[in-house]
């Protein structure tokens, strides 16, 4: 495994992301799911029904990919789209019978991986990476927010 800089804590965030997602992987698969499907999957169980639109912001991924993505969920049967009864002309996204079943599962894998990761934190410490990853996302959202504002 390589050695992080411990002057770029950004590579390290990477390394840590990179390897959350591989010890989820295959608990995931086995149950239909992949973890680029599970903001979708969550935003759909709390809200019943969005917008591909809607789905692409939560997920912070480009319309094209979200609607990549939701083919393959649709196919999978993860998904379905239904019309949107204030525009005929929109579809909704629906979460399946099916997916609906399997997440309460792959929450607990999540989380279950998340205890091990955090494993040795005290509660202050977790609550103080908390804290500062929530200040490293605000900096990189306000960084697009601005990347994507039309110049004068």
């Amino acid at each position: 495994m390589s050695t992080v800089s411990n002057s770029n804590p950004m590579k390290l965030i990477g390394q840590i992301s990179r390897t959350f997602s591989r010890l989820v992987d295959a608990p995931l698969r086995e149950l239909g799911f992949t973890v680029s499907q599970l903001p979708v999957l969550v935003a759909l169980k709390k809200s019943g029904s969005m917008s591909q639109g809607e789905l692409a912001r939560i997920a912070r991924v480009e319309q094209p990919s979200m609607a990549q993505l939701l083919s393959r969920m649709e196919r999978d049967e993860l998904v379905q789209r239904v019309p949107d009864p204030a525009d005929g002309r929109s579809r909704l996204i629906l979460l399946s019978a099916q997916a609906s079943r399997q997440l309460p599962i792959a929450k607990r894998v999540m989380d279950q991986t998340c205890i091990q990761a955090l494993n040795g934190l005290t509660i202050e410490e977790q609550t103080l990476l908390h804290g500062l990853l929530l200040k490293v996302d605000a900096n990189l959202n306000q960084a697009l927010d601005q990347m994507q504002q039309p110049s004068p």
